[in-house]
């Protein structure tokens, strides 16, 4: 008698699903159960947001120089110019045929802008009120556009630059981005603009974002993401190092102009078992992007 194995294996691109689907659903259940306090006014939580806010406001107060400097860079870490940085990107990864990943950029835009309003609107929590505000800001409180613009932001770029960097570039461009958004957030509570609170909603509400428009483009463009990384890094590439990685092959009767990049292979089935590698002519971007796609 022979006992075969029929448990379903757990391929590369299921790992990658549920690990940007747990990123979701745990986001989300962080965020609503922050909410819930917030709207009931739980005590704790309320005291400790008019404690903390109501301190560094006086301390903003009595050091106008430090201050400006904050709002400054409050003012340059906006919305506005979170997505206009992601705009930007989106564009250029259009332009250079990476259609797939320059629509999951422009989504977490979107969704994010989109979301971040239909958020405040719902909740409609008030902004701190002091009689010597030293900042002004419209509309409702809960979550931070500004925390989750930024998080969003920083995060996509994040992933962006994890394929084609070392440890060393890992570890510098995840430790700039963390620093940047801590620094965004903080500087919402130093001015009196938001509560502690509405900071920590906006970085959950990012990873929802981030983590449930990964989960649909993967399933509507089954590795269409790893494909379009490959492209980045295939057009990135010093021209020299194109043309000694490209393998030889025969001259073609088509227009010279074509795109080296559209003669990338396809990203392997997960079904299928893996090609051996080509040695220098190899592809050295894996099928599935690491860092914040993984």
């Amino acid at each position: 008698m022979h006992l075969t194995n029929s448990s379903p294996t757990i391929t590369a691109r299921d790992r990658h699903l549920l690990r940007h689907a747990a990123l979701a659903v745990c986001c989300a259940g962080l965020f609503a159960a922050l909410a819930a306090l917030v709207q009931t006014g739980w005590g704790p939580l309320a005291r400790f947001d008019r404690e903390l806010t109501g301190d560094l406001h006086r301390y903003a107060a009595d050091h106008t120089v430090w201050t400006a400097s904050v709002q400054m860079f409050s003012d340059i870490g906006g919305t506005i110019t979170m997505r206009s940085v992601l705009g930007a990107v989106a564009l250029w990864l259009w332009l250079i045929g990476a259609r797939t990943l320059a629509g999951w950029v422009a989504a977490q835009t979107l969704i994010g802008w989109g979301g971040q309003w239909v958020l405040k609107l719902s909740f409609g929590r008030h902004r701190p009120a002091f009689a010597d505000p030293v900042a002004h800001a419209d509309g409702p409180a809960f979550p931070s556009g500004h925390a989750m613009a930024s998080v969003i932001t920083c995060a996509v770029l994040v992933g962006l630059l994890w394929p084609r960097a070392r440890r060393a570039g890992r570890t510098t461009a995840c430790t700039t981005a963390a620093l940047t958004a801590l620094a965004i957030g903080a500087s919402r509570i130093f001015l009196g603009l938001h509560w502690t609170t509405d900071v920590l909603a906006g970085w959950l509400a990012a990873g929802i974002v981030l983590g449930a428009v990964t989960v649909l483009v993967e399933l509507a463009r089954p590795g269409a993401l790893a494909r379009d990384f490959r492209r980045v890094d295939w057009r990135t590439r010093p021209r020299v190092q194109r043309v000694l990685v490209s393998p030889a092959r025969p001259p073609r009767d088509t227009d010279p102009s074509d795109d080296p990049a559209d003669d990338l292979p396809d990203a392997p089935s997960d079904d299928a078992p893996e090609a051996p590698s080509a040695g220098p002519a190899a592809d050295p971007v894996p099928d599935r992007p690491d860092g914040l796609l993984r």
